[in-house]
């Protein structure tokens, strides 16, 4: 890792409430006051800055029951998804019908007054959306003989105005009280049986709920283009779902203890995971080995070693081109500007694997053959 990366997990280790160590995955790098790839166990307090902006984000991905996909075909699934799929800063221009969204037990707070009810007639028209940056779809040529799809994406503009209005309150608070923590880490915390914490865990929950259920919507749009350009019936593998920035309450060297993994996926013993490649390598159907040290967590892909603007400086656009079309992908690239998401930006997804080999077991490779950036 950079020195920069090294410098805020020591920031994260000398919080008062941090819990044994900082467990940092091989796709660690530099984030906002808490690197990407990390996991922080607290006691007794949430950060609302190691959990991230995009609330709840993650991966889902599914088998199909279909062994082969031409080239001519993958061009006319991409383009029927891109009229289903909002992308980018597009959303849908009706709401998704309130069926659709998260369900459950709710507070008065949460439905009335909080910053989701707040949001809620944007979040309708986010839902089933993909978003930018590193947000994707693709399709995947398994190791077991199988088409698979695969969705990255989060809680978009809902999960951004949470996370940004209860960082703000916690450095508030935190200003108030003297905390120990200098405001320039960007660690600004909340205790979890105050009010403030229990907001901000309640709204972060329901993210988290809304961004699985957004790649939900998503994936039925994907497994329906493909269905409907290959005339096929619909019926494929139940949907693998992870998430990949939250806090929860976990149980780990004999304490319970709020885990907060940003960029990091859950991996206790058994537990099936999803690993993905940068845009044009292999990516990874995985079950966890429940290491202790990592607290039974692993990467959540293979994690960039460039920014997005000294990709777009330093690598060359007709290399990171002929590297994909030699793969035979359908790829985004276009552009200096699309460099930010290309290969080269990213770590080698086999040397990312190769070091957590103490924290999962690769069950299935996913060779890419079409891909789609927000």
């Amino acid at each position: 890792m950079d020195d920069k990366t090294f410098k805020q997990a020591q920031n994260l280790a000398n919080l008062p409430f941090t819990f044994k160590h900082i467990a940092l995955m091989p796709d660690t790098h530099m984030g906002y006051g808490m690197p990407i790839g990390g996991v922080l166990a607290t006691k007794g307090y949430v950060v609302p800055n190691a959990v991230g902006v995009d609330i709840g984000c993650g991966m889902a991905a599914v088998r199909l029951p279909l062994k082969e996909v031409d080239r001519d075909a993958l061009k006319y699934i991409m383009n029927m998804i891109r009229k289903t799929v909002p992308m980018g800063f597009k959303k849908h221009y009706k709401g998704r019908p309130e069926n659709k969204m998260p369900k459950g037990e709710q507070s008065d707070y949460l439905l009335d007054h909080g910053i989701v009810s707040k949001e809620m007639n944007n979040a309708k028209k986010s839902l089933g959306t993909l978003g930018g940056g590193n947000h994707f779809i693709e399709i995947q040529m398994g190791s077991d003989g199988h088409v698979w799809a695969m969705v990255h994406s989060g809680s978009r503009n809902l999960g951004l105005k949470v996370a940004d209005y209860y960082n703000k309150i916690a450095v508030s608070e935190n200003e108030k009280f003297h905390s120990c923590v200098p405001k320039s880490h960007e660690l600004a915390y909340l205790p979890i049986e105050s009010e403030h914490g229990r907001n901000y865990l309640e709204e972060m929950n329901y993210c988290v709920e809304f961004a699985r259920l957004n790649r939900k919507e998503m994936m039925s749009c994907v497994v329906g283009a493909i269905y409907t350009i290959l005339d096929l019936r619909e019926d494929h593998d139940e949907i693998i779902d992870v998430a990949h920035n939250y806090a929860r309450m976990e149980n780990h060297y004999g304490e319970n203890v709020m885990v907060h993994r940003k960029g990091a996926t859950s991996a206790k013993a058994g537990e099936t995971g999803i690993i993905p490649g940068s845009q044009g390598s292999m990516s990874y159907i995985v079950k966890g080995k429940g290491n202790t040290k990592s607290f039974k967590s692993c990467s959540h892909g293979a994690g960039r070693k460039m920014g997005r603007k000294e990709a777009q400086r330093k690598l060359d656009l007709s290399d990171e081109i002929e590297n994909l079309d030699d793969k035979g992908i359908i790829h985004s690239i276009r552009t200096v500007k699309d460099l930010d998401e290309a290969t080269g930006a990213y770590k080698d997804i086999e040397e990312v694997m190769d070091n957590q080999g103490d924290l999962v077991f690769p069950i299935v490779q996913l060779r890419p053959l079409a891909v789609l950036k927000g």
